[in-house]
C-alpha cells in the first residue's frame, strides 16, 4: 500500500442519488473532510456534469461521495480516459437500499460516513486487479452470469442504471402522485375484487417453471472450462485470483445429487453461446452472444484505510 499525503487538494464529488437519499451524512462527510485537507466541491446535477468534474479535476485528488454506481462511474471514466494508472481514489460511501453499498464494502471501504472521511486523509493507496470487456467496459468486483431468462436477465439494462448513468425508479413527484391516486381509488379496487372473488372465471394456470439453465461455453486462457454440450446453472468471475488472474466458477446443472462447482484461475476469460445477460457490479450487461474479459492486476487505486 502506498501511503497518501494528507496534504493534498481534494476534489469531492457528492452523487446526486446520495444528496437526495441522506443528506446527512454527506453533510458530515464533507465537513470531516474540510476539516483535514483543501477541497474543492462539486455538486453535479446528473452524469454529464459528474464526468466534466472527474475529467477537469487537475492535480487534485478526486473524493466521491455516493454509491457502488457512482464509484463504478468514476472507475469507467477514468479508465476511457486512460487515466487510471496515475489517479488514486477515494470513496465515502452513501447510499439507499440494502445492495447500494455492496461493492464498496467487499473492497474494505469503511461504512461510517465519519470513518470513510478519515480513511480518505489518513488512508493508503491499495492497487486493485480490474476486469476489462471487449467493448471496453469495467468490472470492479464480482460478475455473474444468471440463467436464460433469470435473475439479472429482467433486471436493468445498461442505458437505463443510476448511480452509474443517471436515477433509476420513480421521482418524488412521481411517488407523491401514485401515492394520491392509490389512496382515492382504493375502494375501486376493494369493489373490484369482490366482484372477481364473487364471479366464476377459469381456474389459474400455475406459474411456469423456472427458466431452463444456460447453455454457455466458458473458456480460461483459451482451455475450456465448460461446453455448450453441459447446461449450467450460473457463471461467476471474480477479479483478484491467485498470480493476478481471476477467480472463475461455473456451477453445472444438478442431476440427482450436486453437481459439484467447476473452477479455474485465468486472465482471459470468454463466455459464449445463446444471448446471454450478465451483472457486472451494479449493473447488468446484454444480451451478447459472446464477451471476453482480461484481468488488468494493479489497475485501479482505492485509499482505504492502513
Amino acid at each position: 500500500m502506498t501511503e497518501v499525503a494528507t496534504s493534498d487538494q481534494l476534489l469531492v464529488v457528492i452523487d446526486p442519488v446520495a444528496r437526495r437519499g441522506d443528506g446527512e451524512a454527506v453533510r458530515i462527510a464533507k465537513d470531516v473532510l474540510s476539516a483535514g485537507a483543501t477541497t474543492k466541491v462539486c455538486l453535479p446535477d446528473g452524469p454529464e456534469e459528474f464526468d466534466r468534474a472527474l475529467a477537469r479535476r487537475g492535480s487534485r485528488r478526486p473524493v466521491v461521495i455516493g454509491d457502488d454506481r457512482a464509484l463504478l462511474r468514476a472507475v469507467s471514466l477514468l479508465h476511457r480516459r486512460r487515466e487510471l494508472a496515475g489517479c488514486a481514489l477515494s470513496l465515502v460511501p452513501v447510499g439507499v437500499g440494502g445492495g447500494a453499498l455492496t461493492l464498496s464494502r467487499a473492497l474494505g471501504v469503511p461504512m461510517g460516513a465519519v470513518a470513510a472521511a478519515r480513511a480518505v486523509l489518513d488512508g493508503s493507496e491499495r492497487r486493485l486487479d480490474l476486469l476489462v470487456d471487449d467493448s471496453d467496459g469495467v468490472v470492479l468486483g464480482a460478475l455473474r452470469i444468471p440463467p436464460l431468462g433469470g435473475g439479472g436477465a429482467g433486471g436493468t439494462g445498461l442505458a437505463g442504471d443510476s448511480g452509474g448513468v443517471g436515477g433509476g425508479g420513480f421521482s418524488d413527484s412521481e411517488e407523491d402522485g401514485s401515492r394520491h391516486h392509490s389512496h382515492h381509488h382504493h375502494w375501486l379496487r376493494t369493489c373490484q375484487s369482490l366482484v372477481r372473488t364473487l364471479t366464476a372465471r377459469p381456474a389459474r394456470q400455475p406459474a411456469s417453471a423456472s427458466p431452463g439453465p444456460a447453455r454457455l461455453r466458458v473458456e480460461v486462457d483459451g482451455e475450456t472450462l465448460v461446453d455448450l454440450d453441459q447446461p449450467v446453472e450460473g457463471v461467476s468471475i471474480t477479479p483478484g485470483g491467485a498470480g493476478g488472474g481471476a477467480r472463475v466458477e461455473v456451477r453445472p446443472v444438478s442431476v440427482g445429487a450436486e453437481a459439484a462447482p467447476l473452477s479455474a484461475v485465468g486472465r482471459t476469460i470468454t463466455v459464449s453461446g445463446a444471448d446471454f445477460r450478465y451483472r457486472a457490479d451494479a449493473v447488468v450487461g446484454g444480451p451478447v452472444r459472446t464477451r471476453t474479459w482480461t484481468v488488468r492486476e494493479g489497475a485501479w487505486g482505492l485509499t482505504l484505510p492502513g
